[in-house]
């Protein structure tokens, strides 16, 4: 498939349509949630025409295609995150990925069954950085309360990249350290190899946030040393409502489940159960199986346009975005101002313009963008504001989407007549 975003584009239904003021969708919120190829939508179609049914559970027809597509699913996403498909555990998303080994590591703390695994508590250290989602520091804040244990942080720079001159908050007393592969505010990408090296010499389990990345091209989590990683599919053109956790098998294995019930067992009595190994054992009820083989299909597009495509149509995207923003005077960034080791996510504030106002001012002219403190408050304060405006590319965006991005922007201030 030749990498042509203006062509491409015609593969995303909801690209098409005419937006309020404008004769073309800008759609430049893909750090939120990245549309869909009709492939995608037409996967998702066929499963559920041909091959609905009852996944692990019964003999027939449909049970049988609907276990194998759904396992094969597992097999090409676990694929492009360079993993095999025993390092997958399907959740409900992101947040639930990381959920389910802070949630888990709460259970070990407590010798859940026996567990000699990590036991948390009181002189015990969780590191993140002050970069983090919310989904990728609340668990934490709530873990480190229930075990007695301390949040310590890595802190930022000026630009807000993660300033490795706090690394020494990793040491001796640290359990887990957990932080992002890349901003979804700032879009700088994290020096994971640095953080991973300092956690391994503490024996410390080290927990990543990929979504962002994924979005951006294929990954080698192995090759990034991290124990366990949460994506999400509705950032990589799949669907909302499934995402998985990647985990070392060794780390897996002795994860405790935080959601049990049907699927995951061997042997139930009225007494106790016994539970499947992982991935098998941390699956608990009915999966997400038509959003499984739906993210599959996104997977096999993103497939098809070519990492080595995506990352070069990533860094133009990154060039442009920063840019013209740059080129719009009272406008601020709020991240890196250089396009190397970040992503095409620009947060940015108007001087004398709520980010809100921005927002609906850019959609006017119809320019879709994020506003608000997209679930990361203190790394809005770290910038001393509470929220901001922020354009994000996808791998449809094109120079016009930017160009009319930027023209929309150097409008602002002047239609809401601040001077």
């Amino acid at each position: 498939m030749t990498y042509d975003p203006d062509r491409l584009r015609a593969d995303f239904p909801a690209l098409q349509q005419a937006p309020r003021g404008g004769s073309r969708l800008v759609y430049l919120d893909w750090a939120a949630t990245a549309q869909r190829p009709q492939a995608v939508m037409a996967a998702e179609v066929e499963f559920t025409e041909q091959a609905y049914g009852a996944v692990n559970r019964g003999t027939h027809l449909l049970a049988d295609r609907a276990t194998e597509a759904f396992e094969a699913a597992r097999t090409q996403v676990a694929s492009y995150l360079g993993a095999e498909a025993h390092n997958l555990v399907w959740t409900s998303g992101a947040t639930a990925a990381l959920n389910m080994v802070a949630g888990g590591l709460g259970l070990a703390a407590t010798g859940w069954r026996g567990s000699k695994w990590l036991r948390l508590g009181p002189g015990d250290e969780i590191a993140v950085t002050r970069a983090e989602h919310h989904a990728n520091l609340v668990p934490w804040q709530e873990l480190a309360a229930r075990t007695g244990a301390r949040l310590t942080w890595l802190e930022l720079d000026a630009q807000g990249r993660i300033d490795l001159a706090s690394l020494p908050v990793i040491n001796s007393r640290t359990k887990v350290v957990a932080c992002t592969h890349a901003s979804n505010v700032t879009g700088a990408l994290t020096p994971v190899a640095e953080i991973v090296a300092a956690a391994r010499q503490v024996g410390a389990v080290t927990v990543l946030d990929v979504c962002q990345s994924a979005a951006h091209g294929q990954l080698d989590l192995p090759a990034l040393g991290v124990d366990f990683a949460a994506v999400s599919a509705h950032k990589m053109c799949g669907p909302t409502g499934i995402g998985a956790l990647y985990g070392r098998a060794e780390m897996l294995a002795q994860l405790p489940p935080t959601l049990t019930g049907g699927s995951m067992v061997t042997t139930v009595t009225m007494e106790k159960a016994e539970f499947h190994a992982a991935p098998a054992g941390l699956e608990a009820g009915t999966q997400p199986v038509t959003q499984a083989v739906a993210w599959a299909a996104a997977v096999k597009y993103l497939r098809a346009l070519g990492s080595a495509a995506l990352q070069r149509h990533r860094a133009e995207m990154t060039e442009l975005l920063l840019a013209a923003v740059r080129r719009v005077p009272h406008v601020r960034l709020l991240g890196p101002d250089q396009p190397d080791h970040r992503l095409p996510i620009v947060a940015f504030a108007v001087d004398g313009v709520h980010p809100h106002d921005v927002g609906q001012f850019l959609d006017s002219q119809g320019v879709a963008v994020r506003v608000g403190h997209h679930c990361a408050q203190p790394l809005h304060a770290h910038f001393g504001v509470k929220s901001s405006s922020r354009a994000s590319a996808g791998p449809v965006t094109t120079r016009a989407d930017i160009e009319v991005f930027a023209q929309a922007l150097a409008q602002v201030r002047s239609f809401f007549g601040v001077q």
